[in-house]
């Protein structure tokens, strides 16, 4: 329990909408009640902001001027997508695994759907480390009643190795500053947790960051003071917690309340951008200090 100062009221507004002739039913689902809903947030290096709309199985790339492009539709569900410092594009697909995605074709290629002779649970988040580690989510079903979620770690030389397989419905995902620990949203426990690597890059002590209350934690952000930014979908708040899990920052939703994930950009990396899924918008934030980048200007030169 927190008995300190309230964290700081920071306003939203409307960056872009999906256009009317997105916005449709979702056939693949046949139960779906959301004719669109936003995940995924990710910018490439001329500024565009990539998401995935998870019923309609599409990706959307949005221009600085809020244009929205429609780039693939297929056969899947989309979950988390980011954009690895090559420029090449990644996608999170519950139902496929981890997929790479050519913008110029829309065309899509299977990396992993699975561990050997197995298949994973339903993959939701991803997220890069700087020596281009992918680091991602297997939710699937899982809960409190069936707490077998996993985090995995697939190496640049094709290594997978599944660092925890004990979480109650893992979902977003981000590394601390020094990329010596991983903050990982538990939606089903209400919940992150604080996942530290030991000297051999293995898992040691996790405990918990913070203890939210109902609905559970999505997507996640990190800026360069280390700050863990949180989405609460349901409330209409990204939550941001110092690293010592003090709540600093309370962004809340100008739109709807399923506030899903969330991206820095901008020139200066201060501009918050956050999906609000079922209300079919991206919203952005102005915030006082700016996002860390998953890689150096000096690599993105190269």
């Amino acid at each position: 329990m927190y008995f300190g100062p309230p964290p700081q009221v920071i306003k939203t507004e409307i960056f872009a909408t999906v256009p009317e002739k997105y916005v449709k039913a979702a056939p693949r689902f046949k139960k779906a009640k959301a004719r669109c809903f936003l995940e995924g947030p990710s910018f490439d290096r001329a500024g565009n902001l990539y998401c995935v709309d998870i019923p309609g199985s599409r990706v959307f790339r949005i221009s600085p001027a809020g244009d929205w492009e429609l780039i693939t539709e297929y056969d899947g569900e989309p979950n988390g997508l980011k954009i690895h410092k090559d420029g090449r594009i990644f996608i999170a697909d519950h139902n496929k695994g981890i997929l790479l995605l050519d913008p110029a074709t829309g065309s899509l290629t299977t990396i992993l759907d699975g561990p050997p002779k197995q298949r994973f649970k339903g993959v939701n988040d991803l997220i890069f480390a700087a020596n281009g580690d992918l680091y991602f989510t297997d939710q699937g079903q899982t809960g409190l009643h069936d707490p077998t979620g996993c985090v995995y770690r697939y190496t640049p030389d094709g290594q997978l190795h599944c660092l925890i397989d004990t979480v109650p419905s893992p979902n977003g995902l981000v590394l601390n500053v020094r990329e010596t620990a991983l903050f990982v949203a538990v939606t089903r426990a209400n919940a992150v947790w604080r996942i530290p690597f030991d000297k051999s890059g293995y898992i040691s002590k996790v405990g918990l960051f913070v203890q939210l209350f109902s609905p559970g934690p999505d997507g996640m952000a990190l800026d360069q003071d280390g700050n863990v930014l949180v989405a609460h979908p349901g409330l209409g708040t990204v939550w941001g917690f110092s690293k010592f899990g003090v709540p600093v920052y309370e962004i809340k939703s100008c739109g709807g309340d399923a506030t899903t994930n969330m991206a820095y950009g901008g020139d200066d990396m201060k501009s918050l951008y956050i999906t609000d899924s079922r209300a079919h918008h991206i919203l952005v934030a102005r915030m006082p200090v700016a996002g860390k980048r998953m890689y150096s200007h000096a690599e993105e030169a190269k």
